[in-house]
């Protein structure tokens, strides 16, 4: 209850004032530190085209405390394996349950491990394709044919999968886009800006929607 309690008033606060964002800190040897530039790029560019006043700070957080019920959304990238431990379960569970929101985004290889993990912390729910007349897609910015592609990494189609709990979204994962290294300065990928701005479009909507679901 305290940790509800608490969330809602972060929550709250975060609201009004100000809006902070947060990225997950994990065990199990993936590299949680990737792309370094890409949220500050996403708050940049979600700031100056939609109505959000994100701080430019972003904080890192675990699971081992209370600091993640700071933050109405929290994301998660790495290219390994990722492990929560049963305490850290517990925190994430209480946390998406109260109103939090995570999103994944897989630079390639933690595919299978993200996927063990979500159902250790929600052994009831499955992880369900999202359709492509969602609201995620259509916030600021319109994705009719669902989540956009970024890179190529095994010729696969990219997939924008959800949780659901009572209803309300709790989880994006996006699965063969890589939207994380769209948003990442353009001369570490060279992306053209095309390709750069539909990432971080549809990056602002993620934001947009946490923020209002």
């Amino acid at each position: 209850m305290r940790n509800i309690i608490t969330f809602f008033f972060l929550l709250f606060f975060t609201t009004i004032f100000s809006q902070q964002i947060a990225v997950l800190k994990y065990n199990g040897g993936g590299d949680w530190y990737a792309n370094p530039t890409a949220l500050p790029n996403l708050i940049n560019f979600t700031n100056l085209n939609t109505k959000t006043s994100i701080e430019k700070d972003i904080e890192t957080v675990t699971l081992v405390d209370e600091q993640i019920f700071n933050y109405p959304i929290v994301f998660i990238t790495g290219h390994g394996n990722i492990y929560f431990t049963n305490d850290e379960i517990t925190t994430l569970r209480d946390y998406l349950i109260s109103g939090g929101f995570l999103h994944i985004s897989d630079n390639y290889g933690m595919n299978s491990y993200i996927r063990r993990e979500l159902k250790k912390v929600f052994p009831e729910l499955t992880l369900q394709e999202i359709p492509k007349n969602h609201p995620i897609y259509n916030q600021t910015f319109s994705f009719p044919n669902g989540l956009p592609k970024i890179h190529e990494h095994d010729r696969k189609p990219p997939q924008g999968f959800g949780l659901f709990y009572e209803g309300r979204l709790i989880v994006f994962y996006d699965y063969e886009s890589d939207l994380n290294d769209g948003w990442e300065d353009q001369e570490v990928h060279n992306d053209p800006k095309e390709i750069r701005e539909k990432a971080l479009k549809m990056g602002a909507n993620i934001i947009e929607y946490a923020f209002k679901h």
